[in-house]
């Protein structure tokens, strides 16, 4: 199901959204305030809506609304610990890229089973959710959602109560289709699942006398815990109070870690397959400064989200680093504005030029990647009403040119400003002095990792995985192409 392009920022070009974020914690004491730290953590990984399921011994409880973590789950409720008692659950941020964007679609989602109660934390897509869906409902399941993950979790409650917890989850595994970094509560036990790409990150560590499933490795810095390492693709790991162990590890397909965690979705100081974010960021700059440098008498980010690889951009090529753009953290969360006008009000709102930063100076403005283009034409606009002499943009990414199926919400091949269109077009267009982007292989080196580990999916039009009606990597003669 295609999404609709973002709506969740002013500036219509604003950057693509990961699914979700994902927690799970089990442990000797109650969760819910762990949980709850967490997933205010891992805030950006998603907006939409937030949610907890923790199981108290007999059922598991389950709360989700929506908006964001410090909304759903105000430090003014009363009695949430109290109502939340149990030593084990999950938590789960939402930004939806199958299932429409209401409550009855927000994690975790919990079903009852001859197994007992079993409740998923879910980010990533499933590519056949449709088929599993259809599939069940010939054998008698019943849908309350159109969510990928409800398929999901429908599917490995049959095949574990058919078969058994280990069994049945490996046959679950071999049907489904896509990327799915997953907490799995069965009970008051906890899972942590991996898809066998390995799309989307998730990692286990400890605090105190908890071990934790994480979508990122910064929840344990701010828990005050330690990161033991990544979930390897394919893997299950069982997790109680007492230990963690891996039930069984299906060979992967293919590894294809989405290279968008170390451009953008992940928080740089976040460690994900053993690569911290921000050096990686930084690496970026550096390789776009010696790929497409310019003359020019400063360097600025677009925050928050090109400030690493601007920073490197200025250390390589030399050009003094400054701020120049001021974004302001307290605007209230608004939707796309239906006039022109109104546009530009809010992008003014968001974002403020220093006038003695950037006045008489020839800028170098760095993002990390450009979508539609929105976003960059209405800050070069600026930079050039408030005194800016020359602006060139750099991207520390490669041109974005084909949807993602695998958990980014970029679906619509219109959507994208670079799709058949030339570099001097797009510069046109945004109306700079010069743009360049990081080169594939630019990226791929400053990552640090194989290019054949790497899902570049939505810079190649090339997947991973099938896709229908879209080309697979070494794939000679494509159906309905």
């Amino acid at each position: 199901m295609d999404s609709q392009p973002l709506d969740s920022d002013p500036i219509t070009g604003q950057k693509p959204s990961d699914h979700c974020a994902v927690i799970g914690v089990v442990g000797d004491t109650p969760v819910i305030d762990n949980i709850i730290l967490g997933l205010r953590t891992l805030q950006h990984r998603g907006q939409e809506s937030a949610g907890i399921a923790v199981y108290d011994g007999s059922i598991i409880k389950l709360k989700k609304g929506m908006g964001l973590v410090s909304e759903v789950f105000s430090h003014r409720e009363q009695n949430l610990s109290g109502n939340f008692y149990g030593n084990v659950g999950i938590g789960h941020t939402r930004y939806s890229t199958q299932g429409s964007k209401n409550l009855e679609n927000a994690g975790p989602f919990v079903v009852s089973s001859s197994t007992g109660y079993l409740a998923v934390s879910h980010n990533g897509e499933i590519t056949n959710a449709e088929t599993i869906r259809e599939e069940l409902k010939r054998k008698g399941s019943a849908f309350l959602t159109g969510s990928d993950t409800e398929a999901m979790l429908m599917e490995i409650a049959r095949d574990v109560g058919e078969l058994g917890i280990y069994p049945g989850l490996k046959i679950a595994m071999g049907k489904l289709r896509g990327s799915y970094s997953i907490a799995l509560m069965i009970n008051d036990t906890l899972y942590a699942i991996r898809d066998p790409n390995g799309f989307r990150p998730l990692v286990i560590g400890k605090v105190d006398n908890s071990y934790i499933v994480s979508s990122e490795s910064c929840v344990f810095d701010v828990l005050g815990g330690e990161m033991i390492r990544d979930v390897r693709p394919g893997e299950v790991i069982e997790m109680t109070p007492k230990r963690y162990t891996t039930l069984f590890q299906i060979r992967p397909r293919r590894i294809s870690h989405c290279m968008f965690e170390y451009v953008y979705f992940a928080r740089p100081d976040s460690i994900i397959d053993n690569i911290e974010v921000f050096s990686t960021r930084i690496k970026l700059g550096k390789t776009l400064a010696r790929e497409s440098p310019v003359s020019a008498d400063i360097v600025i980010p677009v925050p928050d989200s090109g400030r690493a690889q601007a920073l490197g951009f200025a250390e390589e090529s030399g050009i003094p680093y400054n701020e120049g753009l001021i974004k302001n953290r307290f605007s209230e969360r608004t939707f796309i504005m239906p006039t022109q006008m109104e546009r530009k009000t809010a992008v003014r709102l968001k974002l403020n030029p220093i006038r003695s930063v950037i006045e008489g100076k020839r800028v170098v403005l760095v993002d990390d990647s450009i979508v539609r283009g929105n976003t960059i034409k209405h800050i070069v606009s600026i930079l050039r009403s408030h005194g800016a002499r020359e602006v060139h943009v750099r991207v520390g990414s490669p041109p974005i040119i084909a949807p993602c199926y695998f958990g980014v919400d970029m679906k619509t091949k219109s959507e994208f400003i670079a799709r058949s269109r030339s570099n001097e077009s797009i510069r046109e267009e945004i109306g700079s002095d010069s743009l360049a982007y990081l080169s594939i292989d630019g990226l791929v080196s400053a990552i640090g990792m194989e290019k054949d580990n790497l899902c570049l999916g939505c810079l190649t039009g090339k997947y991973p995985e099938p896709i229908p009606g879209q080309i697979k990597i070494r794939q000679s003669e494509l159906e309905n192409y």
